[in-house]
C-alpha cells in the first residue's frame, strides 16, 4: 500500500465539472482534469484491506490496490502496466463504468470508497500522454483467420485478445463507424469519439482489420464466412428494445430511446443518416425509464433546447444510502443522480403509464400515468410487487416521449438465423458459460448477445473470456 493512513488523513474528493449552463451549449465532455495532486492523496486512501473486496466488485478483476499503490508513488508506467493486464480498454470504463469496484471497496463500509474509476481513467490518459503506452504489435502469426461479427466492446475486446496470440482477426460492423454502442449509444458528452478513433487506429496498427458498413449475412454471405475463417465470434449485442404495449403506442412522437441517440451522435459526428429527423429543440419531453439510456436521452434533450424534460420511472424513489437490503460489499442500490439530470429535468417515482394522448392527426400530445404502491417482501427487504392506486390518474403534456426500458436480446433475424445457432429461452445465444461455444462447430458468443443486456465491463470481461476459449479450440 501507499500510506498507511492515507484514509484518515484525506476525504474522498470527485473531479470538478463544467458548470451547467456551459456544458449544455456543446456535446463535449466536461470532467475537468484532477492535479497530480489529487490523485496522489485519492489513491493515498486505498488501505491495506487484507482481502481487497474491489478486485472481486469489478467483472475484470483489476489489480485495484496495486495500480493505487504505483499512483501514489507517482509511478505512472508502473500504474499503466498493472491496470491493462486485465483491461483493455480503461478509456472506456474510466469514463462510463457505473464503478462496482467502489460499491465493493472496504473503506465504504463506515466511509466513502476510494475514487477508483477516476483514477483508472487518468492512469490510461496520462501513459497516453507521455507516450509509453504503445501499440503491441504481435512478433509472431499464425495462419488461423478469425472472424468477429460486431465491434462493440466485446467484440474489441475479443478481436484484440486473439490479435495478440498471433491470429488474423477481421472484424465486421455493420455500421458505418467502429464502436457499437460506445458510438452511437452513449453521448459525446460522457464519451468524445476521439477516444474510440484512437483505440481503433492503434488496433489496425497493431493488425486487426476492419470492415465496416457491412452486415454480414446479407452484404458477406454465410458461406463466405465459413469458408473464410476457422473460427467466427459472434458479438452482435442486445439490440432489440423492450416495448411499452400500452394504448397510443403508435402515435406520431413516440420514439425508442436508442434511435433518438444514434441519430443525435451521428449529428455530432456529422455522419449522414435517412430516417426521420428527431429534433426536440422547443419541445416537451418524457423519457420512460431509469436507467443510463434514460439518462442520456436527458442529457441529450438538454442539449438540443426541450422545453421541458420528465422522468417516469415505475419504482419507488430509492434510498441515498446503504441500507439493511443492500450490505457491503455488494452494489449499493442507492439513487442515481447523473449530471445529465444536474442538468434539468422532473423526475415522477413510483407511476405507471398508461396511455400515449393523441390528437385527431395522430400526433403524440401527452402521457396518462397512475400512481403505484408498492409492497416490500418480507424477506429480503425489496420491493416485489405493486397496486395501482385509486383515482390517482393523472396527464402530463409532451410532444416527445422515449421509450428507455432496456433490451430483450440479440437480433435473431439474419445471421443469426443463417447460422443455425441454437438460443435460451430469453432470446439469446447460447454459448456454454465455460467454453462460450454455440452449438454450431466454430462458433462462439459472447457480450450482450450471449449474456443479455449488460455493463460495458462486462462486455469487455466476456470478450476476453471468449477470446481464450477460441484460441484454444484453434490449438494454438
Amino acid at each position: 500500500m501507499g500510506k498507511a493512513d492515507g484514509f484518515l488523513m484525506y476525504k474522498r474528493e470527485v473531479p470538478t465539472k463544467i458548470n451547467v449552463e456551459e456544458r449544455v451549449k456543446n456535446y463535449k465532455e466536461f470532467i475537468k482534469r484532477p492535479t497530480d495532486k489529487v490523485l496522489n492523496e485519492q489513491s493515498a486512501r486505498c488501505m491495506d484491506c487484507g482481502i481487497p473486496f474491489c478486485q472481486s466488485g469489478c467483472p475484470l478483476g483489476n489489480v485495484i490496490p496495486e495500480f493505487n499503490e504505483a499512483v501514489y508513488k507517482k509511478q505512472w508506467e508502473k500504474a499503466y502496466d498493472i491496470l491493462i493486464s486485465t483491461n483493455n480498454f480503461p478509456e472506456f470504463t474510466g469514463r462510463i463504468c457505473p464503478a462496482p469496484c467502489e460499491g465493493a471497496c472496504v473503506l465504504g463500509i463506515n466511509n466513502l470508497p476510494v475514487t477508483i474509476e477516476e483514477i483508472e481513467k487518468n492512469i490510461i490518459e496520462i501513459a497516453f500522454e507521455q507516450g509509453f503506452a504503445k501499440p503491441k504489435i504481435p512478433y509472431l502469426r499464425t495462419t488461423k483467420k478469425i472472424a468477429v461479427i460486431g465491434s462493440g466492446p466485446a467484440g474489441l475486446a475479443a478481436a484484440y485478445q486473439l490479435n495478440q496470440k498471433g491470429h488474423y482477426v477481421t472484424v465486421f460492423e455493420k455500421d458505418s463507424e467502429i464502436g457499437g454502442l460506445l458510438r452511437f449509444g452513449i453521448p459525446d458528452f460522457k464519451l468524445e469519439k476521439n477516444i474510440i478513433e484512437r483505440r481503433k487506429d492503434w488496433m489496425q496498427e497493431e493488425g486487426i482489420r476492419f470492415i465496416t458498413s457491412c452486415n454480414v449475412g446479407v452484404d458477406y454471405s454465410v458461406e463466405e464466412l465459413n469458408r473464410n475463417f476457422d473460427a467466427i465470434v459472434l458479438a452482435l449485442g442486445s439490440t432489440i428494445p423492450r416495448e411499452l404495449s400500452i394504448p397510443g403506442k403508435n402515435a406520431d412522437g413516440v420514439y425508442y430511446a436508442m434511435d433518438f441517440l444514434t441519430q443525435a451522435n451521428k449529428k455530432v459526428s456529422e455522419i449522414p443518416f435517412s430516417e426521420e429527423e428527431i429534433n426536440v429543440k422547443g419541445k416537451k419531453v418524457i423519457v420512460i425509464g431509469g436507467g443510463d439510456t434514460a439518462s442520456d436521452c436527458i442529457g441529450t434533450s438538454n442539449r438540443q433546447g426541450a422545453d421541458t424534460i420528465y422522468q417516469i420511472y415505475y419504482k419507488p424513489i430509492l434510498p441515498t444510502h446503504r441500507d439493511e437490503t443492500m450490505p457491503w460489499p455488494t452494489f449499493p442500490m442507492t439513487l442515481q443522480i447523473t449530471s445529465s439530470h444536474e442538468e434539468g429535468c422532473v423526475r415522477k417515482w413510483a407511476v405507471n403509464s398508461r396511455e400515449f394522448i393523441k390528437d385527431e392527426n395522430g400526433k403524440l400530445i401527452g402521457l396518462k400515468l397512475v400512481e403505484v404502491e408498492w409492497a416490500k417482501d418480507e424477506d429480503n427487504g425489496n420491493w416485489s410487487s405493486y397496486i395501482e392506486k385509486p383515482n390517482s390518474e393523472f396527464i402530463i403534456e409532451c410532444d416527445v416521449a422515449f421509450i428507455a426500458l432496456g433490451y430483450k436480446h440479440v437480433q435473431q433475424k439474419g445471421l443469426v438465423e443463417y447460422l443455425d445457432v441454437n438460443l435460451d429461452p430469453k432470446g439469446n445465444l447460447i454459448g456454454n458459460d465455460t467454453e462460450y461455444k454455440t452449438n454450431q462447430q466454430k462458433v462462439f458468443s459472447c457480450g450482450d448477445a450471449r449474456k443479455g443486456q449488460s455493463l460495458v465491463v462486462w462486455a469487455i470481461h466476456e470478450g476476453r473470456q471468449c477470446a481464450e476459449k477460441v484460441h484454444e479450440f484453434l490449438g494454438n
